[in-house]
């Protein structure tokens, strides 16, 4: 081949991974990516807006989660209305709950406001050197593993099912390729399995999630499909496993926009981590090994949390409710979600560098 042009291909094919993947440059067995905000700052505002348009009576219910930082803090915390609301605790979570009843035509506006400044959360070794293993984690948090690594159903779905035939099977034949006890590395593989063999595609032709058996089946799904695939095969082999429940900000020419979003959390233990527990997102498409450099163990700034599972059928039913109401006759009821984002600020920007020993930082 003519040097000129293999050189030409060389220096397209670098540009490719710099356009697609974020990659700055390789050298001396690291990878270096490209500068990216570590840390941000912004007001927040969520919920809710109903409509109650006639003369009868009419009762109005809403569990409205409020917002946390895995690194960071939540300030200037408000209710959008300030009537008929308790303060409640699910599984560790903490949630306003409105218990409204009227008659006759009211509009409200449920919901929280706040200012939120976020970190990125980061696990520096890739080795996983200080995890446990999967007995270990057995034998000195037995009741972590009951509360995580079983089924969870809502209605009559089996959502997270460790116990499906295939999914157990592909999670066993990873152990064993993997050779491996060590619940960091095989989380790890798994997650490459799940990225390998899954595509994040939208089902906008059916209503509400798949469970994990039928995303395993189709090879593909939304955020929550992926994540509860993904704790289904880390639970079926003894890794604990849970969901959250949040936002994730996007950024385009400059402009932020806010959506719903749903990753997952699994425990390794050995002080690794948030106490043990490591973050996962199921839901990006890059190549392997930036998905293992930049989503795996990592929760990045643009992640708010709202409500984090507690392995429980009632947490899963939770995590899926929204706004009820009841209402007689002579009055009808609309509500409609919203969720906005405003003064948007970078506090910080650094680059994440994987050394060829797997270990990452930010500089």
């Amino acid at each position: 081949m003519n040097k000129k042009i293999a050189f030409i291909i060389i220096i397209l094919f670098f540009f490719t991974l710099i356009s697609s993947g974020c990659l700055d440059f390789i050298i001396d067995g690291s990878t270096t990516y490209q500068s990216h905000p570590i840390k941000i700052r912004y007001d927040i505002r969520y919920g809710y807006e109903v409509d109650c348009d006639g003369t009868g009576k009419y009762e109005i219910h809403y569990n409205c989660d409020k917002p946390e930082a895995l690194l960071g803090s939540i300030f200037s915390l408000n209710l959008l209305y300030n009537n008929d609301y308790t303060n409640i605790e699910l599984a560790n979570n903490s949630i306003i709950f409105w218990n409204m009843s009227g008659k006759g035509s009211s509009n409200y506006e449920l919901g929280i406001t706040a200012t939120v400044q976020v970190e990125s959360f980061l696990v520096s070794d890739l080795n996983g050197v200080d995890s446990l293993t999967t007995q270990g984690i057995d034998i000195i948090y037995p009741n972590l593993v009951n509360q995580y690594c079983r089924k969870q159903t809502a209605g009559d779905k089996t959502y997270i099912d460790p116990d499906y035939a295939s999914i157990k099977n592909t999670a066993n034949i990873i152990q064993y390729q993997a050779n491996s006890n060590n619940a960091f590395v095989l989380a790890k593989e798994l997650f490459v399995w799940l990225k390998e063999n899954t595509e994040y595609q939208i089902h906008n032709n059916k209503a509400g999630v798949q469970p994990a058996s039928e995303t395993y089946q189709l090879r593909t799904g939304d955020c929550d499909d992926l994540s509860f695939l993904y704790m289904s095969l880390c639970r079926s082999i003894g890794i604990p496993a849970r969901f959250i429940r949040g936002y994730l900000i996007d950024v385009s020419n400059e402009f932020a926009s806010v959506g719903s979003h749903a990753w997952v959390e699994v425990f390794v233990g050995g002080g690794m981590g948030n106490d043990g527990w490591i973050p996962v997102e199921c839901a990006c498409s890059a190549g392997t090994n930036t998905e293992i450099h930049q989503n795996f163990g990592v929760e990045d700034a643009y992640h708010l949390r709202l409500f984090v599972d507690d392995g429980s059928n009632e947490s899963i039913e939770f995590s899926m409710s929204s706004i009820s109401w009841t209402y007689g006759s002579n009055i009808e009821i609309t509500a409609d979600p919203f969720i906005e984002i405003d003064n948007y600020t970078v506090l910080e920007e650094k680059q994440l560098v994987v050394t060829k020993d797997n270990v990452r930082s930010y500089q």
